[in-house]
């Protein structure tokens, strides 16, 4: 990898981010003696005089070859002085993993890619496991400040109510990442059947019917599956999209909203959940949603609409990657269902206000030099080593757009990528560390009109941007302190798991709505919901209300 590979991406892609001004972060707790700093000022290179080790802890991508003979390892140790001497947990194994590092104390310098939740954040920063970043960001954080100054909200996040700050996040913002809650319809079935694309509930269900009944696809056969979902995901689920024409269900936010007086609630014990439900219900009853949709996985729901003749009519789901090969022409046949208006006129689709990943880089105590550790995270969200780190080198990853190429935007093109997230590579980390990409970044790319980053950003902009909800409508990631976390837990899953059961039972007729459904918000009630509701409170007055 050449280092004017680096130098030519400055010219291309747009600033994700503005410079000056950085957090109000609070200092060092006491006690926390500094070693000597980096020898470089922050934003110079190399970062160590001397050859330095970085001991790393990091969830292993399945798209990596080798990440010790990897392009942007070698790249990266050459133009920081830091050589990574890496461990790694499969995606599978990194909770227990990263309990048992934690549990035995054998920990290594950096922590990367376990997403870290904000209860150990706090838990484990209040032992004096994981460093507070505060400082390291006052003094050494040229990136992660412009990353606050883009994103307040991210910054407020994950700042603990102790007032430190303990991991780096994953920031993705392409449009279509931060809505994700989409239903798909089989357009060339609508054209088939001379339908419209529903735009209400009642649309909806009359749609779903003539799939069901005049045979779309023309084989002769009454093999037609109306609408199909999964359970490998929250945004698999049938309810996830259209539960919205009844009431706010945002599983980004764990299915809590706010109440008339501004306070956390859960939406699940409402009467706009109850009527979801019974729609639901409804199409169930009707034989329009396929049994399968609440017991197969990602890959039984694309083997069948892959499968021979076209059977699938809708499909809930975020991106067609999850529901048909790409690669084939039958996913475009597929285009997205703008937001349903209900019975009562909702009309929305949740987004993605909070759009990180947090506790993606922690340093713990063990580091002998946490100011190098940092300043070699910090780095990775600079625009042009965070491109070649993720996306790839110019030539390999991405290339210069032709004169002429537009944008998602329809502005003039900044790149073209040539490596699909994906693709087993040994050029880049794929997402590996913290990352930025900003949506500018996004519309800059060039794509064709049936590349898959050009149909969700179309999609995008014309179903789903314009019912988005506010912001005050999110509820943000919050932390926990020990006790609460502990309290949490046990009731969290205890009623997680009693809706999850019970939303299946309502809609494939299990359980009668009308008959159960006063037993099963006093079942709620029972597994202490008040106080479900009262720790979630507490806790985010305590982070945002100070």
């Amino acid at each position: 990898m050449k280092r004017t590979t680096m130098l030519s991406l400055a010219s291309l892609l747009l600033a994700a981010g503005c410079s000056g001004g950085g957090p109000d972060t609070a200092s060092q707790p006491a006690g926390t003696e500094e070693k000597p700093a980096a020898e470089a000022e922050a934003g110079t290179f190399p970062i160590a005089k001397e050859k330095t080790t970085l001991k790393v802890l990091a969830v292993k991508s399945p798209y990596v070859q080798d990440y010790e003979t990897n392009e942007f390892t070698k790249w990266y140790e050459e133009k920081t002085n830091i050589k990574v001497q890496w461990q790694f947990a499969t995606p599978q194994e990194r909770q227990e993993k990263l309990n048992l590092a934690l549990s035995t104390g054998d920990l290594p310098d950096v922590i990367i890619g376990f997403d870290v939740s904000p209860a150990q954040q706090m838990v484990y920063g209040q032992q004096g496991l994981f460093l507070p970043l505060n400082s390291f960001i006052d003094k050494y954080g040229l990136e992660t400040k412009k990353i606050f100054q883009k994103y307040p909200e991210i910054q407020q996040a994950t700042t603990a109510p102790d007032g430190n700050i303990y991991s780096l996040s994953g920031i993705d913002r392409n449009p279509h990442a931060m809505i994700q809650q989409k239903m798909w319809i089989n357009v060339e079935w609508l054209k088939k059947l001379n339908l419209p694309m529903p735009q209400t509930t009642d649309e909806f269900e009359q749609v779903l019917k003539a799939f069901k009944e005049k045979d779309p696809n023309g084989n002769g056969k009454s093999d037609e599956i109306p609408l199909i979902g999964g359970i490998q995901d929250v945004k698999t689920g049938v309810d996830s999209f259209l539960m919205n024409s009844f009431i706010l269900n945002d599983y980004s936010a764990g299915q809590l909203i706010y109440d008339e007086k501004g306070k956390i609630d859960v939406n699940f014990n409402k009467p706009g959940y109850k009527k979801g439900l019974q729609y639901l219900n409804k199409l169930y009853a009707e034989g329009l949603i396929a049994p399968e949709s609440f017991t197969q996985n990602n890959d039984q729901m694309k083997a069948l609409v892959e499968s021979g003749d076209a059977r699938v009519g809708a499909v809930s789901s975020h991106v067609p990657q999850t529901f048909s090969n790409i690669a084939g022409p039958r996913w475009l046949d597929y285009k997205t269902v703008p937001p349903l208006k209900g019975p009562d006129g909702l009309q929305q689709t949740p987004y993605r206000y909070y759009g990180f990943n947090g506790g993606s880089l922690l340093i713990t105590n063990a580091a002998k030099n946490p100011e190098l550790a940092f300043r070699w995270a910090d780095a990775l969200f600079n625009d042009e080593i965070g491109m070649t780190a993720n996306i790839g080198s110019e030539g390999i990853g991405w290339k210069k757009p032709a004169n002429g190429e537009l944008g998602l935007n329809g502005k003039p093109a900044n790149w073209v990528r040539m490596l699909a997230f994906g693709t087993m590579q040994n050029n880049n980390w794929m997402q590996t560390t913290p990352y930025h990409f900003s949506r500018e970044m996004f519309e800059g790319l060039a794509a064709g009109p049936n590349e898959v980053p050009r149909v969700l950003y179309d999609e995008n902009q014309k179903n789903y941007e314009p019912y988005i909800t506010q912001k005050e409508q999110t509820v943000p990631p919050i932390f926990f302190d020990e006790a609460q976390s502990s309290e949490l837990s046990d009731l969290q899953k205890t009623i997680k798991d009693y809706v999850k059961e019970m939303t299946t039972r309502f809609i494939i007729g299990d359980a009668s709505i009308d008959k159960d459904w006063d037993k099963y918000i006093k079942t709620l009630d029972s597994m202490n919901l008040k106080r479900y509701i009262e720790i979630y409170n507490e806790a985010y007055q305590a982070q945002y209300k100070k």
